[in-house]
């Protein structure tokens, strides 16, 4: 092997520990949503508390990323598409954070919430909510994985499904405020994991973006598909 191709893979295997860290931290991130999805149910005191010590692991994992992604920068100083390999791989683990922490929120509002009564169906829609994007992340992470954009895309649509069920949360959580002063404190911690929620889904259509720029060199030129309304809304009787 001349010092060209010793060049080349060694920069393959980088990059290769590198990808395996992101899907591994998606992985984790993935559970995080799981359990987020079955607490927001159960309001399971203990699964709260696992969730929360759980995003100390994603936070260190990102860490892992970071330091690995200026190493490989450093010695490798790598171009054009390997280049943008490495700087999607940091935005993804990025993203992939952000989501772990909006779900160890979602974790941190369980104190309260498991001394009031249930406000409607609203524990199960933001279950769904979690879902959704769980299988988003996953669908991601697999298109990440085999460099598929076509997947990419359609995962970055499915996001404005996300923003309607949020969207009608929202107007039902008002009613339900409007109607009963009790029931306003539960609702306010309900609309803010609601939003929570929502923004990991903006989060994840984030990674599907970097798959664009990995495989094109450019993000996507059109607006992304945005359903939250929630920032214009009014309450009106």
């Amino acid at each position: 092997m001349n010092s060209g191709q010793h060049i080349v893979a060694a920069f393959d295997n980088d990059l290769r520990q590198i990808e395996n860290l992101v899907v591994t931290m998606g992985g984790l991130v993935e559970q995080q949503l799981e359990n987020a999805a079955e607490l927001i149910v159960s309001r399971d005191l203990e699964l709260a508390e696992k969730l929360i010590a759980s995003d100390k692991q994603v936070d260190q994992m990102e860490m892992e990323i970071d330091e690995l992604v200026v190493r490989i920068i450093a010695l490798r100083q790598p171009k054009a598409q390997d280049l943008r390999a490495v700087l999607a791989a940091l935005k993804v683990a990025a993203d992939l954070e952000r989501i772990g922490d909006y779900a160890k929120n979602l974790a941190k509002r369980m104190d309260v919430l498991a001394t009031v009564p249930p406000v409607g169906s609203s524990g199960k829609t933001i279950k769904r909510m979690c879902l959704m994007v769980r299988e988003m992340v996953k669908d991601v992470l697999d298109a990440y994985l085999t460099r598929d954009g076509a997947s990419a895309v359609e995962v970055r649509l499915r996001d404005e499904e996300v923003d309607q069920v949020h969207n009608n949360l929202f107007r039902t959580l008002l009613t339900y405020m409007l109607e009963d002063p009790r029931n306003i404190t539960p609702c306010m911690h309900l609309l803010f994991i609601s939003k929570n929620v929502e923004r990991m889904g903006d989060h994840t259509t984030s990674i599907a973006e970097q798959i664009t720029f990995l495989i094109t060199g450019e993000l996507p030129d059109d607006d992304r598909p945005k359903g939250d309304t929630t920032s214009k809304a009014i309450a009106t009787e």
